[in-house]
């Protein structure tokens, strides 16, 4: 996805059970290196992106014990290491 000049990698999440972690929680740092790799390989296949910044975004989809939804979008979730704020 674009977001004015930057590119925007998104992993969305769903859980239905939250008695331990919500969705947003079961990006860990394995799960970000996948995803980090996984965009440097679409970056070098598709070249006209490459010169974008990227952001890596969460999306985070929680429901409860009776069904009802909460969407919880996290910009910026996660960086690759060295690139930390």
């Amino acid at each position: 996805m674009r977001d004015a000049s930057c590119l925007v990698v998104i992993e969305v999440r769903y859980r239905s059970d939250r008695s331990f972690v919500t969705a947003e929680q079961t990006i860990d740092r394995r799960k970000q290196s996948k995803i980090i790799r996984t965009a440097g390989l679409f970056l070098a296949w598709n070249q006209r992106y490459a010169a974008l910044p990227v952001r890596f975004d969460v999306i985070g989809i929680n429901a409860d014990a009776n069904g009802k939804q909460t969407i919880r979008w996290l910009r910026d979730a996660f960086r690759p290491a060295g690139n930390q704020q």
